[in-house]
């Protein structure tokens, strides 16, 4: 997955934290944070952080589903599954 940072800056800027906070909640990205030109840190809005971390599980289980098809598991059918999925919505209203 290719990095989502468009901004960096040296960790002398770390004393601007009301222009970090606006600029990671207004672009709605994280920042990096470099020390003698190297990548040190990573700022980012609590709101890009937990979208980040649901995409990072929704690979993981499509990752998982994948490779329980390649093993040859058996398929369940679609109308089963929705019938399932339809059942658990009903249940929790």
């Amino acid at each position: 997955m290719p990095p989502i940072m468009t901004k960096a800056m040296p960790i002398t800027e770390l004393k601007k934290t009301n222009e970090i906070s606006k600029y990671c909640h207004e672009a709605n990205e994280p920042v990096l944070i470099t020390k003698n030109g190297y990548s040190d840190l990573i700022i980012m809005s609590v709101e890009t952080y937990e979208r980040e971390m649901f995409k990072q599980e929704v690979y993981l289980k499509l990752a998982e589903a994948e490779a329980e098809y390649q093993s040859g598991a058996p398929l369940i059918p679609f109308d089963k599954t929705l019938k399932e999925i339809r059942a658990k919505i009903n249940a929790s209203k």
